[in-house]
């Protein structure tokens, strides 16, 4: 399964640091949820400079303004507090996804590409606004923030002024970041910062992110 976004964020404003969130509206580690709508193809492709059609299978939270031109969809805040973001109606269970896109200059704010889950999995690219040439990694699994000691930094070239594709790929065997096509980080799933991998029905916070349930695109511009 492959999913490939084509996408610009741009924004006019610059506030203090902002934190990324994993929530979900219903966990089924905790409750019977209802059931998720998968991808129904091979392949899943949304082209934002062709306009808002591009939209289809998509859904936008509160308050997400966009706008688009002929490089794609920008993505904009008004005041602080608020976090433009759009995710895929559908859910996945591994295969890869490509984003091609600038992040929105300004300090604190915060462009991110997520996978997440129901199950507060979460895999994601971040980038700060206050630096022009790095990017960061990072995974939680089943929601456990108990230590932040996942993330990894790595060096891009002009990302605010230059269009790269940041791909995740996503087996049962390891994640991959790829920047440009070249593999800056793999995630196994018997590493000891994943925890080995370690899941049953005592130690259910496991660090690796895919047993259990599906996960979903979701691109966000944040600030706080």
């Amino acid at each position: 399964m492959r999913v490939t976004q084509a996408l610009a964020t741009a924004i006019v404003a610059a506030l203090p640091v902002a934190y990324a969130q994993t929530f979900t509206a219903c966990n089924p580690m905790e409750k019977t949820c209802p059931k998720d709508v998968a991808l129904n193809s091979a392949t899943f492709k949304s082209d934002f400079a062709t306009g808002v059609e591009a939209e289809a299978s998509w859904s936008k939270a509160a308050y997400t303004t966009i706008n688009y031109d002929n490089q794609g969809a920008q993505f904009r805040i008004a005041k602080q507090g608020q976090a433009p973001t759009i995710e895929t109606n559908f859910y996945f269970f591994f295969g890869r996804v490509d984003v091609t896109m600038k992040p929105a200059p300004g300090q604190g704010i915060v462009s991110s590409i997520v996978l997440e889950s129901d199950d507060l999995d979460e895999v994601d690219w971040e980038f700060l606004g206050g630096f022009d040439n790095k990017v960061q990694t990072n995974f939680f699994g089943k929601g456990n923030t108990t230590s932040y000691d996942r993330m990894v930094e790595y060096n891009v070239e002009t990302p605010q002024e230059t269009f790269h594709t940041y791909s995740l790929d996503w087996t049962a065997e390891r994640l991959q970041w790829i920047i440009d096509g070249t593999v800056v980080r793999e995630l196994k799933y018997a590493d000891p910062v994943a925890l080995g991998g370690k899941v049953n029905t005592l130690h259910p916070t496991h660090q690796f992110p895919h047993l259990l349930t599906t996960t979903r695109p979701t691109l966000r511009l944040q600030c706080n």
